[in-house]
Formats: structure tokens, C-alpha cells, sequence
């Protein structure tokens, strides 16, 4: 199916992902030739619902969305991943504190003595 002259279609469970369709991931182009994906039947009337109410136009705007949604989502797992490596590293430099039930009841004296002292500030500020 040549990109731009047919939509893509759900047929059989399947939806048909345009020639030339192109995806970016990790920063590398990937050229796609027709791609077949199958869905279930939950799937394919979810799809058939969305274009019925107007929400997408076309079988490939919900494939488009949910790749989308995939990478947004791997995205921000890689970024998680960065930052527990630099915590990792962090501590392995000594960086770190020890948290006892002790300093846990002292970080929240602070935060306490801290929140009083901001609500009394803004208490004279109305007055």
C-alpha cells in the first residue's frame, strides 16, 4: 500500500501502517516498510469507537497516539534509570546521609518549626 493513497484499514484484526511510515527512536531514523499489527477484538472496537465519536480520524492516528505514549512513557523510565545510576554513584562517593528514625524525627521538627514560622510571616503580612 503506497504511503498517502489508501488509508489504512482494520481488517481481520489488523491494522496496515503506510509505506515510508517513518518512526525516530534513540536519536536513529528507522524507515518502516508496511507494518502489520494485530490487535484483538477489544482493541480493534476500541479503535472503531474513537473515529465513530470523532476523537481520531484515522485507524493510523491511534497507532500514531499510542506510539506516542510508548515512547513519552520509555522516556521517562530512561530518565528514572539516570537518576537512581547517579544516586548510585553518589553514594558509592560517600555522598550520602544516613536516615535513622532519629533524623527522621528531626527533619520533621524542622519542617514543622519551618511551616509555623512561614504561616505566622503571612499572618502579619494580612494584618
Amino acid at each position: 500500500m503506497p504511503f498517502g493513497t489508501e488509508r489504512a484499514g482494520l481488517d481481520s484484526n489488523r491494522v496496515l501502517l503506510p509505506r515510508k511510515q517513518s518512526l525516530t527512536l534513540d536519536f536513529h531514523a528507522l524507515t518502516l516498510k508496511d507494518m502489520e499489527v494485530r490487535l484483538t477484538s477489544d482493541q480493534e472496537s476500541f479503535v472503531r469507537q474513537a473515529i465513530e465519536s470523532g476523537r481520531i480520524q484515522h485507524e493510523e492516528e491511534a497507532v500514531k497516539q499510542a506510539l506516542s505514549l510508548w515512547e513519552e512513557r520509555e522516556r521517562r523510565r530512561l530518565e528514572i534509570l539516570v537518576a537512581v545510576d547517579e544516586a548510585e554513584a553518589s553514594l558509592a562517593r560517600g555522598e550520602g546521609r544516613v536516615i535513622t528514625e532519629e533524623s527522621m524525627r528531626e527533619l520533621a521538627e524542622d519542617v514543622k518549626r519551618r511551616g509555623r514560622a512561614r504561616l505566622a510571616a503571612e499572618q502579619q503580612t494580612l494584618r
